[in-house]
């Protein structure tokens, strides 16, 4: 696993013991499998995370009480080889409702070999949450952000 921060944008990637396929539906269809259980904005107890998988899909977050929360869109749904989001959430860890205020998440998936895949995650235009998004940056870019994510998506892939 690196992580590394630029200005704006922020780089992980892991080495998966997946073949590319399995990979791709880890990371996208049991997203619950390995996102950290305490990071969701979800008020109450998370009991789902749903990617629907199409350009324009949402990715959000379901109560076990039946509320839902949408933090992400789906901008490229390109099975297995590439997802892209839109990371609609604010500074203050609150739903951004302005499409010209969100960042990006662009997740490249690539064969190394017939069991294995590096995934390589750019988290970019993060200046666009506008003031104080350098904290934005660090906090995506830290050991408990990306990296905690990437590696429990490692086991959860690999297992």
């Amino acid at each position: 696993m690196t992580i590394q921060a630029t200005d704006t944008s922020v780089r992980a990637s892991v080495l998966v013991e997946a073949a590319i396929e399995h990979a791709f539906a880890v990371f996208t269809e049991q997203m619950a499998t390995w996102w950290p259980a305490g990071h969701h904005i979800l008020e109450g107890e998370l009991a789902e995370m749903v990617v629907e998988p199409r350009v324009g899909g949402r990715i959000y977050d379901r109560g076990v009480d039946g509320t839902e929360c949408q933090w992400a869109t789906v901008l490229a749904y390109e099975p297995p080889n590439r997802f892209v989001i839109s990371w609609n959430i604010t500074n203050q860890w609150q739903i951004e409702t302005d499409r010209n205020k969100t960042s990006e998440v662009e997740v490249t998936f690539v064969a190394d070999g017939p069991t294995r895949t590096r995934v390589v995650l750019i988290h970019s235009k993060l200046d666009r949450h506008g003031e104080g998004w350098e904290a934005h940056r660090d906090a995506v870019g830290s050991p408990d952000g990306w990296q905690v994510g990437l590696n429990a998506f490692a086991t959860a892939a690999g297992a």
